[in-house]
């Protein structure tokens, strides 16, 4: 048996929700390991959504273990809304189904504002982030003066560190020509919603490493995608955190060799939120028919997504950087109908050739695609549960796929039932 590291493998928004829950199934702990509250998950079951930003997918599922890891900034407030909006729902969270990193760094309000200063400011350039605190959190964490989750069980010692927090931000707020924070209005807010989330805090890498040792199942959910990791993605149009699958040994406390087999979503087409270079974007009547068909509006913000062609170029890479084992294709209903589908399988840079994506931003700007042209496919592809009810072409955009981008397809999903998706092979069993 093998744990499962579940990653993005383009900017996001694959369809994550639906294979975590499908893979919970056979879990028995499901970790996140990076991100913040801006990571949303849709999930669909039994008719009923859910939607997650914070809290791991496998809380909504009885007797499954949801942890959030170290690797995550936690923004109090929005847990406790999230946790209430699920129990309205009828979801049951408890300690002893959810379980927080207690060294795990906190989100704080001057977080967000911080952040919605940056990107409102015409003099700063705008990276087009959610607004939810998370990239100035992560700078406090790397800058050695965050809260912690295990901060909030000493109120007498809180008060020295938010003094040395905020010796830091209301310098930067100064500067900006905002208010500056009051040491005691935030040591009020802290110590009110400390006996909200205290419950749930506890030495996460120890539970999981007595999960190992156990052999229970252990299912690692990322955040955002490889193309928004913070080292090998869009730079600087990225997340704030490391999104590939090493992350998930960092983020939750355990061992590199205890990963196991990763697995990377993969829409089979290409879509974005926010800024950033797009190369096989489309901004007319097909792009906008992708975006229709697909529902491509974010679980989180709301925002419309960018839709375009399938980049295999960029998903021969992540799947490299990623260090994917297989991957889960979804949304191939999209497609259905299209008498014609491009696949990008190189660029052009300046009149050259060229196989991969460049780290420099001004060139990935001046890319142009080089697109393979398919034939498509009449039939639904919609609810198939088997390889014999696709259609014959869409097996062979599937295969041509998985030729591209060098990783095989392990799950093929094909609505956003959990049910209606295509076992290849299973993560936690073949290798």
């Amino acid at each position: 048996m093998s744990n499962v590291a579940v990653i993005g493998a383009q900017w996001g928004d694959e369809g994550k929700g639906k294979i975590v829950d499908w893979l919970c199934a056979r879990a028995d702990v499901v970790v996140r390991f990076q991100g913040g509250h801006n990571a949303g998950h849709t999930l669909v079951i039994n008719g009923q959504t859910y939607k997650l930003s914070l809290l791991p997918s496998g809380v909504v599922r009885r007797g499954k273990l949801a942890v959030i890891g170290n690797g995550v900034v936690v923004d109090p407030w929005a847990f406790v809304e999230e946790t209430e909006k699920l129990k309205a729902q009828g979801v049951a969270i408890t300690p002893d189904n959810l379980l927080i990193a207690e060294n795990a760094a906190l989100i704080l309000p001057l977080h967000r504002e911080l952040d919605v200063a940056r990107e409102s400011s015409n003099s700063l350039q705008r990276l087009g982030t959610t607004k939810r605190g998370i990239g100035p959190a992560y700078e406090d964490k790397v800058g050695r003066r965050a809260l912690r989750v295990i901060d909030l069980k000493d109120p007498d010692s809180l008060g020295v560190k938010i003094e040395r927090l905020l010796s830091h931000h209301n310098a930067l707020r100064r500067g900006m020509g905002l208010d500056e924070i009051s040491a005691r209005v935030l040591l009020a807010s802290l110590k009110e919603v400390a006996p909200k989330i205290l419950p749930f805090a506890g030495p996460a890498w120890l539970k999981l490493d007595q999960a190992r040792r156990e052999g229970k199942r252990i299912l690692f959910e990322g955040a955002q995608a490889v193309l928004l990791d913070i080292d090998h993605g869009t730079y600087p149009f990225v997340t704030s955190s490391n999104t590939v699958a090493g992350q998930a040994a960092a983020g939750s406390g355990i061992g590199p060799r205890d990963i196991g087999y990763v697995l990377g979503i993969v829409k089979a087409y290409t879509t974005r939120v926010g800024e950033g270079p797009f190369p096989t974007e489309l901004t007319d009547e097909v792009g906008e028919m992708l975006g229709t068909r697909g529902a491509e509006f974010g679980t989180v913000t709301g925002r419309k997504r960018r839709c375009g062609w399938f980049d295999a170029v960029l998903v021969r890479q992540t799947a490299i950087t990623g260090g994917i084992d297989g991957i889960a294709l979804t949304k191939l209903d999209v497609l259905d109908g299209f008498e014609e589908i491009n696949i990008c399988t190189g660029y052009k840079l300046d009149g050259r050739t060229i196989d991969h994506l460049p780290a420099d931003s001004l060139q990935q700007a001046r890319l142009e695609p080089i697109y393979e042209t398919m034939e498509g496919w009449s039939e639904s592809t919609r609810g198939a549960r088997s390889w014999a009810e696709l259609p014959a072409q869409a097996v062979k955009y599937v295969r041509r796929v998985e030729e591209l981008i060098g990783a095989p397809v392990a799950l093929l999903s094909t609505s956003p039932e959990r049910e209606d998706t295509i076992l290849v092979r299973d993560p936690f069993v073949d290798r």
